[in-house]
């Protein structure tokens, strides 16, 4: 959901919706037209202004880590797992740290992702009774 409208973003979000770093908000793209109209051409939710570059996206990123900001570390982990973004490269275990210290601050997304990765042995030892454990408890908190 838009968190200015309220309305349901369409799936797949990414198209509908503007990830805003600074907030670690997604703001459906009519939201987004309507501020600009109205000539705010900062983020439409939190009126920060917009990072120009990935290095500045990054400095937002790390800002919101460092006061351990759920979605943001959840976030930097999956830079870090795909790396190639954001000047970052591919560091499982730098990864799979940040989706733990996530989890233990509440974000279902990365219990999901943990669980996956547990599983499936990605970056972490196989270890199936934890990932299912970790899947069960994620879909118990409405990620499924």
């Amino acid at each position: 959901f838009c968190p200015i409208c309220t309305l349901p973003i369409p799936l797949p979000m990414g198209e509908h919706a503007a990830f805003n770093v600074c907030c670690m908000k997604s703001v459906c793209d009519g939201c987004v037209v309507a501020a600009k109209k109205r000539g705010m051409f900062d983020c439409p939710f939190c009126r920060t202004p917009l990072p120009e570059n990935a290095g500045d996206m990054l400095l937002m990123i790390q800002a919101r880590v460092a006061k351990r900001d759920p979605e943001a570390i959840f976030f930097l982990g999956q830079h870090y797992f795909y790396g190639g973004q954001l000047g970052l490269h591919n560091d499982m275990q730098k990864a799979v740290e940040l989706y733990k210290e996530a989890l233990e601050l509440g974000s279902v997304e990365a219990l999901f992702n943990l669980g996956h990765w547990y599983a499936e042995r990605v970056g972490v030892e196989v270890d199936v009774t934890k990932g299912i454990k970790f899947l069960n408890k994620a879909a118990m908190q409405g990620d499924a």
